[in-house]
């Protein structure tokens, strides 16, 4: 990493922590004290300071409004029992946050802001992460166009804000899914694999419509057979068929590749599970269920973790698992939490300290 540049720190005369409590979080609801902010202008990221969280001002023209060019990424830090602070896999969000800036004409930004920044922005606020179980603090990078004018065309000037949200347990009972038929979420040379404002507004739709009919979200399928498994909602999703966790390829770009993703690829395979990652069609789940192969379906994310799906639903066939029998699952989030929470060693230096 290049040398930081300089970052402007304006801190609050008084923290809100000290009149509120940790207790019982929605989930992006409540903000800690500073927010970090950065200009693009004239070909150059200027500006870097760390202020309080505070409202921004813009015109009624920004482009961000206009013509979708929003990016972001969702991170978690952790605490130990010594208090010390750390991060889950920034690198690879750093990384990802890029491709996606790349996909969107919008410009990098560098890992000394993105990364350097984020560092010291937990640091300042590092007491409002929850020292309670499944619990962390929520950090969403985003990026938005902020020319003031109409036109589509990429924005000449950007803003690179960092802010800061102490969570709970995201998805705390398990979830009923329902498999998509009509709407689609991304078709190969789209933006599917990019975390854009887009991907997650054209969503929406399909979510209200299954909770409608008493389901959390939706499996998204592909956009020209409406067969072929691709993710839920806001999660990768994985399959345990067989004794073999199958999930859905990247190769076709409609997929984010999530980091919790390949973090519980990599602690399935080293626990002795085979991961396929590859295409799967709803005919060969349905046949699976049949069979008695269909074990266990779990998303993964960030937010979530990894969620239990306890219920999945297409057409007239409703799939039910009992989760009491579950045991990859389970044993991999212990797992992973373990690792987060610092219990037990970090092989894959995946925890960044603060």
């Amino acid at each position: 990493m290049t040398a930081a540049p300089e970052i402007n720190v304006t801190k609050v005369e008084t923290s809100r922590l000290k009149s509120m409590s940790l207790e019982n979080l929605p989930f992006g609801r409540v903000f800690t004290d500073h927010m970090l902010e950065a200009d693009y202008e004239n070909g150059e990221w200027k500006n870097v300071e760390i202020k309080p969280y505070q409202p921004l001002l813009f015109e009624p023209s920004l482009a961000a409004f206009h013509y979708g060019q929003a990016i972001f990424e969702g991170i978690k830090a952790y605490r130990n029992e010594e208090g010390e602070a750390f991060i889950f896999r920034p690198y690879d969000n750093f990384t990802r946050f890029n491709l996606s800036a790349e996909r969107m004409c919008m410009p990098v930004v560098p890992e000394e802001i993105f990364i350097e920044g984020m560092r010291q922005l937990i640091d300042l606020d590092k007491s409002w992460i929850p020292a309670k179980k499944d619990h962390s603090l929520y950090i969403r990078p985003f990026m938005i166009a902020t020319d003031s004018m109409l036109g589509v065309r990429p924005s000449e000037t950007y803003k690179f804000l960092i802010i800061l949200s102490p969570t709970g347990p995201y998805f705390a009972a398990p979830m009923k899914i329902s498999v998509e038929e009509r709407y689609t979420r991304a078709a190969p040379g789209g933006v599917g694999f990019s975390k854009n404002a887009g991907n997650y507004g054209g969503s929406m739709m399909a979510a209200k419509q299954a909770n409608k009919s008493g389901y959390d979200q939706v499996l998204w399928t592909d956009a020209f057979e409406h067969k072929w498994l691709q993710e839920v909602g806001m999660m990768n999703v994985f399959f345990l068929i067989n004794g073999v966790a199958v999930t859905p390829s990247l190769e076709e770009g409609t997929i984010l590749k999530g980091v919790t993703r390949d973090s519980v690829a990599t602690l399935l395979q080293e626990s002795g599970i085979k991961v396929e990652e590859r295409r799967i069609s709803i005919d060969e789940l349905i046949e699976a269920y049949k069979a008695g192969q269909l074990q266990e379906v779990f998303g993964t994310g960030t937010a979530a973790t990894i969620a239990y799906i306890k219920e999945l639903k297409y057409k007239d066939h409703v799939m039910q698992f009992d989760l009491d029998k579950w045991k990859v699952a389970p044993a991999i989030r212990n797992l992973l939490n373990d690792i987060r929470d610092c219990r037990i060693a970090d092989t894959h230096n995946w925890m960044f300290k603060i």
